[in-house]
């Protein structure tokens, strides 16, 4: 079996909107988190959809879930205070459902732009390799801090990659990952994060383009450009 893990806990303070959180703002009607999850609804290897959601908003989310008609909802679950405890909840409602061998997708709710051919690609590198994370080159120098504000390194760009989402794995090997860092009383950024520092091996995957994250104001309005702008080419046929 194959799920896809979508959260949506956040409040989504760097919005600085006081009446819906980021994953609840809508582009033509819609909002952010229906788009994301329509990619995985309309999946032919997505099996179950699982989302961690902000606590009270809960209830809008199921009533939009109906509107939209999606048919592979299994559960939404209470997100938590970080995206780590958001996937802790959706991973502990997974035990006794899942096999330790099943894939897992992990996924933002406001990472709108993905498509199935990424998807594909994720579930296709963990039956390969175990671990796929969602990657895409750096297009910039990235430099690491000793200090305040002194740059102790320049790491050569060609090897410096932006860690993305879908980041997919077996399902027993996130879960236990997960139990051990809520033991341990680690935070990890994401996934990948807590791979890392744990020692797992991890491979990745190519992110499509305009894969972003909806975490500021402007972050939407590019979003909703990139958006008008795929539409367009699919309306004319431009290529």
């Amino acid at each position: 079996m194959t799920t896809a893990l979508i959260f949506a806990g956040g409040t989504g303070q760097r919005m600085n909107t006081r009446a819906k959180p980021k994953q609840f703002l809508e582009l033509h009607g819609k909002p952010v988190i229906i788009y994301t999850l329509e990619h995985f609804e309309i999946h032919p290897e997505i099996d179950s959809i699982i989302v961690a959601c902000l606590e009270n908003w809960i209830q809008d989310l199921g009533r939009m879930l109906r509107q939209y008609a999606f048919e592979k909802i299994s559960r939404i679950v209470p997100g938590g205070d970080g995206s780590d405890k958001s996937i802790y909840n959706g991973l502990k409602a997974l035990d006794g459902k899942c096999a330790p061998d099943d894939i897992v997708l992990i996924h933002d709710g406001v990472r709108p732009l993905i498509n199935a051919e990424l998807i594909s690609a994720n579930i296709a590198k963990v039956k390969e390799l175990g671990v796929a994370i969602t990657a895409e080159a750096a297009t910039e120098s990235i430099v690491r801090l000793d200090g305040d504000d002194r740059i102790a390194e320049v790491p050569p760009r060609a090897k410096m990659y932006s860690a993305k989402a879908p980041q997919s794995f077996r399902y027993g090997m996130i879960w236990g990952l997960y139990q051990r860092a809520r033991h341990d009383g680690v935070r990890a950024i994401d996934s990948a994060h807590l791979c890392s520092i744990y020692g797992v091996e991890m491979y990745t995957v190519q992110s499509t383009p305009n894969n972003m994250k909806i975490t500021t104001p402007a972050d939407y309005y590019i979003f909703r450009a990139l958006f008008e702008a795929m539409e367009n080419e699919q309306i004319l046929g431009i290529q």
